[in-house]
């Protein structure tokens, strides 16, 4: 060996081969999951609505700063 190479090092992802084929027992694994209509369309109502505390609370900031803003815009006709 040359001194100017560098010494590979392991890469592998897992300690061990068990950890290995654990993972790759779940690989092809689907799951599915069945729900009543009525919850479904539930569900799908709820998605039209903002209900992340976080989003509302920055909403409500801008809608502050536009009604701040909108009180020096002078319109002249």
């Amino acid at each position: 060996m040359s001194a100017d190479k560098p010494i590979q090092q392991d890469k592998r992802m897992y300690d061990n081969h068990k950890e290995h084929g654990e993972d790759l027992s779940y690989e092809n694994e689907q799951s599915m999951v069945t729900i009543p209509l009525k919850e479904y369309d539930k569900l799908k109502d709820q998605s039209k609505y903002i209900t992340d505390d976080t989003l509302i609370s920055a909403i409500d900031k801008i809608e502050f700063f536009v009604k701040e803003l909108r009180k020096h815009i002078v319109r002249k006709f």
